[in-house]
């Protein structure tokens, strides 16, 4: 049996709301040669249901449990790799996206395009805009809006050592419309080659499974620069992602306190320990000291928020230092195969 070339993963829990529309982008892409696998972590929603109903092709993977981001597309990584020749996977390419993306039709034909160019390039990413809905679970009264508004066009990380979405919540008025390089690609949709995951991976883990949500994408960003595999934005393949209508990102000190007490405890706890994981994971000790008294402000400035201002912050600290051996041995076998400088890594942190 012959495997196709893009093998798309789909991490599910409860996403019925946005599934069916995922499903129908990728279904009307113009680009055909590809498969559908699905991971679910213990959805109630009636997805199996569904799929068997709508979609009997798409390989469908249900977990017993949620076992997080991480972890379900490690599943679903491990079961491409498995089933592509090892000759092969300089050419094959894994894509994954939230269950809460559209793709424009010719999302994958844009893509791909550009990847036969650039066999250096790991991980290849898309301009994604911004997608809002009315009454998603209504289908008679369902409406959909592709916004103009900027998601995502790539990672953009900072001197202090946080990493944000490029151009987030900007106008797309022509500002990004050169395929260039980026330090990485964001989670919520981006095209990996098999090659490039498989040179990354620690054990059987691609993402690192103690993340279990978010971060995962940027730390995985890091882990392929350090290993020499670069990251292109090619803004001709269009998606869009629900992530509501806002405009440009706050920088001020009051709007990200704003914006971080919108969001869910659970999410600000994951964010918070991965964030310190990460950083002890791939900061190289010698671009520590080059911003070390801006890495330092932002840090203690974080740990003293997050251990007064949020429930969760004691127990994110604590998780985070006691996974310190354990991201100490990863960190370890990233750094027995770095291909790049630690200035060449600097100058993406600007």
């Amino acid at each position: 049996m012959t495997y196709p070339s893009i093998s798309i993963h789909i991490v599910t829990w409860n996403s019925m709301r946005f599934l069916p529309d995922l499903l129908e982008s990728i279904m009307g892409q113009t680009y055909r040669d590809f498969n559908v696998l699905i991971i679910d972590n213990a959805s109630t929603d009636g997805i199996e249901s569904f799929l068997r109903e709508n979609y009997p092709e798409i390989t469908f993977l249900r977990n017993a449990r949620n076992l997080g981001f991480s972890a379900a597309h490690n599943q679903g990584i491990r079961y491409a790799l498995e089933h592509w020749p090892k000759e092969e996977v300089q050419d094959r390419f894994v894509l994954l996206t939230n269950p809460d993306v559209l793709l424009s039709e010719t999302f994958l034909a844009e893509i791909v395009a550009v990847t036969k160019a650039h066999p250096e390039v790991g991980s290849f990413g898309g301009k994604l805009l911004r997608a809002f809905g009315e009454n998603l679970g209504d289908e008679l009264f369902k409406e959909i809006i592709r916004s103009d508004r900027i998601d995502s066009v790539g990672l953009n990380p900072h001197k202090n050592r946080t990493v944000t979405d490029r151009g987030a919540g900007e106008l797309d008025e022509g500002q990004f419309e050169q395929v260039e390089q980026v330090f990485g690609i964001s989670g919520a949709l981006a095209l990996y080659r098999a090659s490039a995951l498989e040179g990354v991976r620690y054990e059987d883990e691609i993402l690192d499974h103690h993340f279990f949500a978010y971060k995962e994408d940027v730390d995985l960003a890091w882990r392929l620069q350090h290993a020499g595999w670069d990251a292109l934005y090619v803004p001709q393949a269009i998606a869009y992602h629900y992530r509501g209508m806002y405009g440009p990102e706050k920088s001020g000190f009051r709007e990200r306190l704003r914006n971080r007490r919108d969001k869910s405890s659970l999410r600000n706890f994951f964010s918070t320990r991965n964030h310190w994981l990460m950083l002890f994971k791939n900061l190289r000790f010698v671009n520590f000291l080059f911003s070390f008294p801006l890495i330092l402000v932002t840090e203690i400035g974080r740990l003293g928020y997050v251990l007064v201002f949020e429930r969760t912050g004691w127990r994110a600290f604590k998780e985070a230092v006691g996974l310190l051996p354990t991201m100490w041995k990863k960190r370890c076998a990233t750094m027995s195969h770095v291909k790049r400088s630690a200035k060449d890594l600097r100058k993406w942190f600007v």
